[in-house]
């Protein structure tokens, strides 16, 4: 018989909604779930059993007392408005880079091993009021900077399917945790690939909203133009919920885009014909796996033969979205982390100073001149791919998934630091260009490569087309069970 804990995100919800389970009897099973898999994919930094099990028990209280449904959060405060009850009741475990007053936050980094904020992020505020609560802290890549889960000072993290490989990076902990089932959903960051690295290797369903779309206020900083928040979840329609309880503007994060947030479940209604699919063919499938090349074709033959069309097409300005886009990362990580990079150049590892180091060294004329193409870059590529088609769909990651050994560039394994090197870059090559774009890309399981490790599709869209982009990707997950899959002895 299944736990609790492998329930989706939005059959937890509305579970505890209908009083078929308590909130306690979720964290309980998940807390259980954790202590059963941690010890195998150190998926977590820490802990906070004492306060998630009184928000628990505030939540059932409120469920049987009838308060609820006035938007008592779990924690038993009161919360307005349309986001109260989305997620009544359900425990969370986010990446840990999310300030929450009072409680630990690492950001998987030696220097920040003892930071303990006094102010909430805006996300995890909003997941409150809809009734949601913290009991983790997740591991993650140091300081958000690496795509595959190498971590010096918390251990690094380990994939479920394959305790060897890479869980992707830098939302490492939670694509693992997710994916084990400790989990419903876990908030991720995406400044390169972030969000969408981690569900590929862990198979499970995370996006990367439009820039600008959700509040950064409250989240460990890398990139000014290119971080996002996001959601690592088992399903399209689980993001979606999350997504709709996170978006929306915020007075307290100026660059916060104040376009209306629409009902991303409604727009989930598994009607895929007429959506135009392009396929790049200058760009993403180049030189990739090709089991994962035999897993992308298949998982478009199952979106044509909802009625989607599929559209082969070559995309613009790759070469310089790649330049511009590398530029603009280093320069602001670099910015980002000047002062502790002078006093503290020991407590950071190699790999995340061979990265930083040379933002120092780029000219401010070529940063000036990364951030003005930005803008006309988007305009034209948008007018000529989007004339054509309505998503890119590419495969999230186009290698076989890597070994922790093969990637690990500060050990720089028998097969040399060159070709390590080069393994560990081209995990995220195919999801860096969306972050420079600032598009909204999802990346959802659709299969396994040569070593039985999971594959990702990758879906991306126009600005703001994040309900189309979960409504493609949800069309898919109705005809196809890859996302329902559980690593084995999980």
């Amino acid at each position: 018989m299944s736990e609790p804990c492998d329930l989706g995100l939005v059959e937890a919800a509305d579970a505890v909604a209908r009083r078929e389970v308590t909130s306690a009897a979720l964290l309980e099973s998940c807390l259980a779930r954790l202590d059963a898999v941690n010890p195998k994919i150190n998926a977590a930094i820490w802990v906070d059993r004492e306060g998630a099990r009184a928000a628990a028990a505030a939540a059932d209280a409120a469920l049987a007392s009838g308060t609820r449904a006035s938007g008592t959060r779990a924690n038993g405060t009161q919360a307005g408005g349309a986001l109260a009850g989305k997620l009544f009741g359900v425990p969370l475990a986010h990446k840990d880079m999310y300030y929450q007053a009072g409680k630990p936050c690492t950001c998987g980094s030696a220097i920040r091993r003892d930071f303990v904020p006094d102010y909430t992020c805006t996300v995890v505020e909003r997941l409150g009021a809809a009734g949601a609560y913290s009991f983790a802290g997740l591991n993650m890549a140091e300081f958000a900077q690496n795509p595959t889960g190498h971590n010096r000072a918390f251990g690094h993290c380990h994939n479920p399917w394959g305790l060897d490989h890479i869980t992707g990076g830098s939302s490492s902990g939670s694509g693992a945790l997710v994916a084990s089932g400790g989990t419903f959903a876990s908030l991720g960051s995406d400044t390169g690939g972030s969000i969408r690295l981690p569900a590929s290797a862990c198979g499970v369903t995370g996006i990367k909203p439009t820039q600008t779309r959700v509040s950064r206020y409250g989240v460990m900083p890398l990139s000014f133009s290119a971080d996002n928040v996001g959601p690592l979840a088992r399903s399209a329609r689980d993001c979606a919920r999350v997504l709709s309880v996170i978006a929306g503007h915020d007075p307290r994060d100026p660059t916060s885009a104040a376009n209306p947030v629409p009902d991303y479940e409604a727009a989930l209604d598994g009607d895929l014909r007429g959506q135009r699919i392009g396929v790049p063919t200058n760009a993403f499938v180049l030189g990739a796996d090709p089991a994962v090349l035999a897993a992308f074709e298949a998982a478009l033959a199952v979106l044509a033969a909802r009625g989607a069309s599929i559209v082969r097409l070559e995309l613009p300005l790759m070469p310089a979205i790649a330049a511009y886009g590398g530029v603009v990362s280093r320069v602001e990580g670099a910015t980002i982390h000047a002062r502790w990079m002078r006093e503290r150049p020991q407590d950071y590892a190699v790999h995340l100073s061979g990265r930083m180091y040379p933002g120092f060294a780029v000219p401010g004329t070529y940063y000036v001149e990364a951030l003005a193409r930005r803008g006309p870059i988007l305009k034209a590529f948008a007018a000529e791919v989007f004339a054509k088609v309505d998503l890119l769909a590419t495969p999230t990651i186009p290698t076989a998934l890597p070994t922790l050994a093969e990637t690990d560039i500060d050990a720089a394994e028998a097969s040399g630091p060159a070709e390590t090197i080069a393994r560990f870059l081209a995990v995220s090559v195919n999801t860096r260009p969306f972050n420079y774009l600032g598009l909204p890309a999802v990346s959802l399981p659709c299969g396994f490569d040569g070593n039985g490790l999971p594959v990702g599709l990758q879906l991306a869209g126009r600005p703001f087309a994040e309900a189309r982009v979960l409504k493609v990707a949800d069309g898919y997950q109705r005809e196809t069970d890859w996302h329902r899959r559980k690593p084995a002895g999980i």
